[in-house]
């Protein structure tokens, strides 16, 4: 039985999925991204008048850790740039690689070795 090797969240690197738009608003960035991967889906699938994008308002937080992802900085770069963002707050590390983790997971994202 092959054993997975372990991966150091913090020594890869985030990049924004390309299908994903981002656009300030305010002190924010709202993301969007279309509701159907196919775009006859959109034809068929929405109703007249509603948006064939879906759109995520980031706040404060969401939106400095947005700004720092670029396909360079490591999570552990991006952390270390947020310290005076968080006012070294206790804890701010692991509130944003969840968060990294969570942007991953729910596709905004990808993680690159």
């Amino acid at each position: 039985m092959a054993t997975k090797e372990k991966i150091n969240l913090l020594e890869v690197i985030p990049c924004r999925n390309e299908h994903i738009k981002a656009e300030q608003e305010g002190e924010t960035i709202v993301l969007s991204f279309p509701r159907f991967k196919y775009t006859w889906m959109q034809r068929f699938l929405v109703p007249k008048g509603m948006s064939k994008e879906l759109h995520v308002h980031l706040e404060e937080h969401g939106t400095v850790v947005w700004e720092l992802i670029d396909g360079k900085r490591t999570v552990r770069e991006i952390i270390e740039k947020l310290a005076d963002h968080f006012q070294n707050e206790a804890g701010y590390e692991s509130r944003v690689s969840t968060y990294l983790y969570q942007l991953q997971k729910d596709g905004f994202i990808k993680l690159i070795l």
